[in-house]
């Protein structure tokens, strides 16, 4: 079977160029600016010219009721005046959030932008923003447009990992990505489980995927269900336990499959037989 690796590819030097002094710049102020109200400025300024076209005036009076919807959007695009969900749950240190919360607000708007579909400056921005979010996050990581997290500050992502489009990661507890993980389109990793009968008692755990672990479309991780180095998660697959090392494992909830080449059976669980394409991984 032919191998098809990621091509590079470039936009012109002219567009290369400008890309490069915005990001160098936009990385130069959050490294200066260590606090929630200079950030939230700087955020709302760049995204004023994003999405209006020109530079921020300062505030303008809406005197007239046909000026209400330009006041509102006006008002949306500063990270002040807007409330994110991972800020209403009870076990976020806010001190930490609140230095982020420009950020992410950034990164959510960016994606939504004209400029979110622009993939080679999108890996970038995000690379860049990544690195003033994370707990950590590594070299050579891809990852796509939409995809979000819950706090940011419990994620690490490490070198060479790639997470592609309306990925979801719910660091609330705290989730690792080993190096030269993929995680495919809608799939969903999560670290907090709520009580059966008490919605508020929530069990934070620490959920790692991999190194070089394969997730792939719309599969869900639950908290604490680290997936091990060279395993595969099937499509549409429900991890509810650990998943061991060089296995596939598919269906609701996900058993193993099959055994990848070169790996060694490490549960005593045996392979059922090979059913159905749940295991086809996204290139």
């Amino acid at each position: 079977m032919p191998e098809y690796n990621y091509r590079e590819l470039k936009p012109t030097p002219e567009a290369e160029a400008i890309y490069r002094r915005w990001l160098s710049q936009l990385n130069e102020e959050f490294n200066r600016h260590q606090n929630f109200e200079r950030r939230a400025e700087i955020v709302r300024d760049e995204l004023y010219q994003i999405y209006m076209g020109r530079m921020h005036g300062g505030k303008v009076p809406a005197t007239l009721n046909s000026e209400l919807a330009t006041s509102v959007i006006n008002e949306t695009l500063d990270p002040r005046n807007i409330t994110l969900e991972p800020e209403y749950y009870g076990d976020i240190d806010a001190e930490k959030y609140l230095l982020r919360k420009p950020l992410i607000w950034f990164w959510l708007m960016f994606d939504r932008s004209p400029l979110g579909m622009n993939q080679w400056l999108g890996f970038r921005f995000r690379c860049m923003l990544g690195h003033h979010i994370f707990k950590s996050i590594g070299k050579g990581v891809k990852i796509f447009q939409n995809v979000e997290f819950s706090f940011g500050y419990n994620l690490t992502i490490e070198d060479n990992c790639t997470i592609h489009r309306n990925v979801l990661l719910d660091d609330r507890g705290e989730i690792v990505i080993h190096e030269g993980s993929s995680i495919s389109d809608f799939a969903n990793v999560y670290s907090h489980t709520h009580n059966i009968n008490q919605q508020s008692d929530v069990t934070n755990k620490k959920t790692e995927i991999g190194p070089r672990a394969r997730l792939t479309y719309h599969s869900t991780v639950l908290a604490g269900a680290n997936i091990g180095e060279n395993a595969m998660l099937g499509a549409l697959a429900l991890a509810t336990k650990p998943v061991d090392a060089n296995v596939v494992s598919v269906g609701i909830p996900a058993k193993v499959k099959k055994q990848k080449d070169g790996g060694e059976q490490t549960s005593g669980q045996r392979p059922e037989a090979q059913t159905s394409g749940q295991e086809q991984p996204k290139a």
